[in-house]
């Protein structure tokens, strides 16, 4: 993860920006936690101000793009969290989880230093919008194999409380269906930049030149003006809590 986002994380600060409502719901699913870690902390979005955080991050790129206020941070893998058991109310775990190369390791990690785990992430069991459907399919079947099942979290992390996260048309956080109401902003080079899924799709050109001429000829509206109307969407992100380890 740490090579992947040295290499295409110099748009972050820039582009994904933490969306009020999301920050919202991770607000009151950590509760009266003090002490939190962020696992996979990137630039440090939806990091509660109010609260004592540490950030865990690989990649010295994203860590170079925190601003000067934000929490310390180490440099240090999911797999390996340099801390002691239970020295944390909770850890939050934001967009990161698909990138892990051992999944299971860092949810045990995550669960081993902290009461509380929250995670936000896909169900991979989605079927994906416009974007992956008509333009990028090969997106969809990467996320479905890294995204893991949600069954796999009850598996390491026992009971746990899974919450749908609708996605607002004007989300500032531009992760990969964030736009999904805003065609045009998939054109934009700096966009896909700050969207790990385009970094490793090898050939986006045919997409991106389908998705301009549709826009243009009015094929894309024809097949999906009624989502103009809309103000938010379910697309299959999900926010997940778990108190304590399954054993």
């Amino acid at each position: 993860m740490s090579e992947l986002y040295d290499a295409i994380g110099k748009t972050y600060a820039e582009y994904r920006r933490p969306d009020p409502r999301i920050t919202a719901l991770i607000e009151t699913a950590l509760k009266n936690a003090r002490m939190v870690v962020n696992v996979g902390a990137g630039t440090g979005s939806y990091e509660p101000p109010d609260r004592n955080v540490v950030a865990v991050e690989p990649s010295l790129t994203m860590i170079r793009q925190r601003p000067r206020n934000a929490a310390p941070v180490v440099r240090a893998s999911a797999m390996q969290l340099p801390f002691r058991d239970g020295q944390f109310d909770a850890a939050l775990a934001i967009f990161t989880v698909h990138h892990w190369q051992e999944q299971a390791a860092g949810l045990r990690e995550m669960a081993r230093v902290a009461k509380r785990s929250i995670i936000l992430t896909w169900d991979n069991s989605y079927n994906g919008m416009w974007l992956v459907r008509d333009y990028f399919p090969s997106i969809l079947d990467e996320g479905q194999v890294i995204c893991p099942p949600l069954s796999m979290y009850r598996e390491i992390l026992g009971p746990v409380t899974v919450k749908a996260v609708p996605i607002p048309h004007d989300c500032s956080d531009g992760f990969l269906q964030a736009y999904w109401r805003r065609p045009h902003a998939y054109l934009d080079p700096g966009a896909r930049g700050a969207i790990s899924a385009f970094a490793k799709y090898a050939t986006p050109e045919a997409g991106l030149a389908k998705l301009r001429s549709d826009l243009e000829d009015g094929t894309w509206l024809a097949r999906n003006g009624h989502l103009l109307s809309e103000t938010e969407l379910d697309l299959g992100y999900r926010l997940i809590i778990a108190d304590g380890l399954k054993h």
